[in-house]
C-alpha cells in the first residue's frame, strides 16, 4: 500500500531532493518506505514562501476556502482505505483504529468547511457616555497570517487536521512538520491539497529532524505557533518561541472515576477502551482508574478477564486490539516503569510482558502515588487500579496530578457529576464514560503541565485570527 518514497511539499508543490528518512513499519521493524527530508533551506524557504502568500490567502472569499475544504473531505472518502493502510503500517495502529482515525480526519474536515462560511463578528453600540454620542462599532475577525504547525506520532492524521484544517477556514497559510516516525499521513494531505486551486505558498509540509527544526519555532515572521507533543519538548519551544502566539496541547495521565451504582458491564467496556485503545499511545488514555470501595472487586475481576481477552498481534490483522507500541525504546520505557513499581510493592493483576515494541494490556493496584507509572504520562498499554470510599476525596486525587488534560466520571448522582466539573482542574470532564472520548468539534485541551489554549475548530479559528475593530463617527 505504501509506495518506495515519498516527497515533501514546498510551498504547494512535491519536492524530492532526497531520500533520506526512513519510515518504518513499527511490526515488524523494516523499512516499510523512504521520505524526501528537508533541511534548514527548505524551511526557510516554506516559511518565506508563506509570508508571501498571505495576502492571497486573506483575500480568499470564504465559499473559495469552503471548497478546498470540501475537496478535501471528498477526496479523504475516495482514499479512505488507502490512508488506514498507511496509517496501520507507519504508526503500528490497529486497523480498525486506523480506519477510526480516517473518520476523524474527515469529520475534522467537514467541521472546518462548515464553520469557514460563518466566521462572523458584531456591531456594537458605543454610545455608553454622553462623549461617545454618535459613534458606532463594528469588528470582524481577520486571519493571523502565517502560522508554525508541528505534530505527533500517535494521531498523524488527525491531530495535522486538527491545525490545517482551521487555517484553511480562515485563511492562514501554513508551514507543518509532521512526527518523523510518521509523517506519510500528512504528506498525503499535502498531495490532495496540491490538487486545489490555493494561492502558490499556502502551505508547505516539511518533514524534519527535531535538531533542525528551529525555524518553525524562532522565526519571527510566523505569527502562530501550535504544538502537539510531549510537555517537555512543548515548554520549550514555547520559551524559544519569541514574541507569536503558541497553543500547546501536550500530555496527560488521565484518571476515571467509578462511583458506586456504576453499571459494571458499561463500565469495564469503556475503561478497557480508554486504557487500551491504539496500545494506549493517547494523552487522554486512561491511566488512573479510582474505583468505589463497594464495587472494587468485581470491577477489578471484570476488568482483569476483559483485558486478558485483548488479542494482540500484526496490526494489519482485523482481529488485533493491541499493536506494537511506536518503537522499541518507548516499549522498554514503560516496562521498566511497569517492573519498578512492581519492585516497590505493586501487585501486577495481569500483562506485564514485553516482546520488542509489544507491550501487553497491563494492570497494576497497590502502587505507590509517586511511582513513574502513576504521576508522570505512561503513554502505553498500562493503568492503574485505586479504591476510594468518599467522593470529594476521589476527586482530590485526581487533581493530585501536575496535568490536567481529561477527566471522565462514572456516576448516576447529577450533583456529583456537578461536583466534579466544579471542581477538577481539567480541560474537559466527560460524565458517564472515559477521558479518552473525544468529538472533532468540542473545545479539547488542558490546564496545568498538559498545556495552553484549545483546538476543535471553532476554538482553533479564533487562535488564527485576530479582531480588527472598525469605529464610525456620525457628525
Amino acid at each position: 500500500m505504501l509506495r518506495d518514497h515519498y516527497p515533501y511539499y514546498l510551498a504547494n508543490r512535491p519536492v524530492t531532493p532526497n531520500r533520506d528518512l526512513e519510515v518504518l513499519n513499527k511490526y515488524t521493524g523494516e523499512v516499510a518506505t523512504r521520505v524526501a527530508l528537508a533541511d534548514e533551506g527548505a524551511i526557510a524557504a516554506g516559511i518565506g514562501r508563506a509570508v508571501e502568500a498571505a495576502e492571497a490567502m486573506a483575500g480568499m472569499a470564504a465559499y473559495e476556502r469552503q471548497a478546498v475544504l470540501q475537496h478535501c473531505v471528498d477526496r479523504f472518502r475516495e482514499r479512505a482505505e488507502e490512508l488506514a493502510q498507511v496509517l496501520c503500517i507507519e504508526a503500528g495502529k490497529p486497523i480498525r483504529d486506523s480506519r477510526g482515525e480516517v473518520g476523524r480526519l474527515i469529520d475534522t474536515f467537514r467541521i472546518a468547511a462548515e464553520e469557514s462560511v460563518r466566521i462572523g463578528g458584531e456591531v456594537m453600540p458605543l454610545d455608553i457616555s454622553p462623549r461617545a454620542r454618535g459613534y458606532r462599532g463594528q469588528w470582524k475577525r481577520v486571519p493571523i497570517g502565517p502560522c508554525s504547525f508541528i505534530s505527533p506520532f500517535n494521531f498523524p492524521l488527525n491531530l495535522a487536521a486538527h491545525k490545517v484544517a482551521p487555517a484553511l477556514a480562515v485563511g492562514c497559510p501554513f508551514v507543518l512538520k509532521p512526527a518523523s516516525l510518521t509523517p506519510v499521513g500528512a504528506l498525503l494531505i499535502g498531495e490532495v491539497l496540491a490538487e486545489t486551486d490555493l494561492p502558490e505558498g499556502a502551505f508547505s509540509i516539511l518533514p524534519c529532524r527535531r535538531d533542525g527544526a528551529a525555524l518553525f519555532t524562532t522565526d519571527e515572521r510566523l505569527k502562530l505557533l501550535s504544538f502537539t507533543g510531549s510537555p517537555a519538548v512543548g515548554w520549550d519551544l514555547k520559551a524559544r518561541a519569541g514574541k507569536k502566539p503558541v497553543v500547546l496541547e501536550l500530555g496527560g495521565n488521565a484518571a476515571v472515576i467509578v462511583d458506586e451504582g456504576t453499571d459494571l458491564v458499561d463500565a469495564v467496556e469503556r475503561i478497557v477502551f480508554g486504557a487500551f485503545y491504539q496500545s494506549g499511545q493517547s494523552c487522554i488514555g486512561v491511566q488512573r482508574i479510582l474505583v468505589h470501595e463497594s464495587i472494587y472487586e468485581d470491577l477489578k475481576s471484570r476488568l482483569v478477564d476483559a483485558t486478558r481477552g485483548l488479542v494482540m498481534g500484526d496490526p494489519r490483522d482485523e482481529s488485533v486490539f493491541i499493536g506494537p507500541m511506536i518503537s522499541e525504546k518507548e516499549a522498554e520505557r514503560l516496562d521498566g516503569w511497569i517492573q519498578s513499581a512492581v519492585a516497590r510493592g505493586a501487585r501486577l493483576l495481569c500483562g506485564g510482558k514485553r516482546d520488542g515494541a509489544m507491550l501487553e494490556a497491563t494492570l497494576l493496584e497497590n502502587v505507590p502515588a509517586d511511582a513513574e507509572v502513576v504521576c508522570q504520562e505512561a503513554f502505553g498499554p498500562v493503568a492503574v487500579l485505586s479504591r476510594f470510599l468518599d467522593f470529594d476525596a476521589a476527586l482530590d486525587q485526581v487533581n493530585d496530578s501536575v496535568f490536567g488534560l481529561q477527566a471522565g466520571i462514572f456516576t448516576r448522582d447529577l450533583y456529583k457529576a456537578e461536583r466534579a466539573w466544579d471542581r477538577l482542574q481539567v480541560g474537559g470532564v466527560v460524565i458517564g464514560d472515559v477521558p479518552s472520548w473525544r468529538v472533532d468539534h468540542m473545545p479539547y485541551g488542558g490546564v496545568k503541565e498538559s498545556g495552553l489554549g484549545r483546538e476543535g475548530i471553532r476554538f482553533a479559528i479564533e487562535d488564527m485570527t485576530e479582531i480588527r475593530l472598525m469605529v464610525i463617527r456620525t457628525p
